[in-house]
């Protein structure tokens, strides 16, 4: 006989803060993860790293169209909400937030967060409507939950300086915690969207970690940072991908940079190949 299932699930916001509103009345800690669902072992870990840091973790499992281009994917976006709870199960979840377009979005919904800083470049210039939706969405969930910390993958870096530099603007009372990124054995970061590679594009994917670890040497053996990064972008276009970019920026404000004495240092790229669109970034050492 399998056993019941612990988690909890809802569905309204109103379920949401009455749960929460119980945990803080109980002097407990709650932690957010939130996900768009197709959930794999690199949500996994921020589930862990919310269980190490509070007594509560919520996963939130929404996928949201405003962060999403008429031209984009939203339709193909992997949708598997059974094994999703189930994983959160297993990691120890105790709640999942799985609210629909119509509570996120209601009728009249008129709302938006404009952004600058490190939202400009990168991926704005492929995607510039993505970081509006993304804030927009995130923001809602911070408000709607109320978590002492709140966990993100450091795969989408950008993403991640994005939702810190919200936080500290909006004075929102939540720490943002990055948790380093997953990856297969031989370095492909893990993404939901990697169930659309064919065999021979999984076999060539991770020249991505391939070409930001060798730059990532080169630099921090005080390599020219043009000639490192122009060589990455060669090796990636080698294996088959077209480039949408690759380039060194500051690690905490995503300001281009030119010289190792610039500051700390991350290696950001994102490229297509056959229909999937993939990303991925590197810290160059100190």
């Amino acid at each position: 006989m399998t056993s019941a299932r612990a988690i909890r699930t809802v569905h309204t916001v109103a379920a949401l803060r009455d749960q929460v509103r119980q945990w803080r009345a109980a002097g407990e800690r709650v932690a957010l993860v939130p996900t768009m669902g197709a959930l794999h072992a690199g949500h996994v870990a921020l589930m862990d790293a919310g269980r190490a840091l509070a007594q509560r973790v919520i996963v939130s499992i929404f996928v949201n169209p405003t962060q999403f281009a008429p031209t984009e994917d939203l339709s193909r976006y992997p949708r598997t909400l059974e094994a999703d709870l189930a994983t959160a199960d297993a990691a120890g979840v105790d709640l999942a937030f799985v609210p629909d377009a119509g509570q996120m979005y209601p009728e009249g919904f008129a709302t938006t967060i404009a952004l600058t800083g490190p939202a400009l470049g990168l991926e704005s210039d492929f995607r510039p409507t993505h970081f509006a939706g993304v804030a927009t969405v995130v923001a809602k969930l911070l408000i709607q939950s109320q978590p002492d910390v709140a966990l993100f993958g450091e795969k989408d870096y950008q993403q991640l300086q994005v939702v810190s530099r919200l936080v500290r603007d909006l004075d929102l009372p939540v720490d943002i915690v990055g948790v380093p990124t997953v990856r297969e054995a031989d370095g492909l970061a893990l993404s939901s969207r990697n169930v659309f590679l064919r065999p021979e594009e999984r076999a060539a994917a991770p020249a991505l970690h391939r070409a930001l670890r060798a730059a990532a040497a080169a630099i921090a053996e005080g390599g020219d940072i043009t000639t490192a990064v122009d060589e990455a972008r060669a090796c990636v276009a080698t294996a088959g991908f077209q480039l949408d970019y690759l380039d060194a920026r500051h690690a905490m404000t995503l300001a281009r940079v030119t010289s190792h004495t610039d500051g700390p240092i991350r290696l950001l790229v994102a490229a297509r190949i056959g229909a999937t669109r993939l990303i991925d970034n590197l810290a160059v050492p100190n």
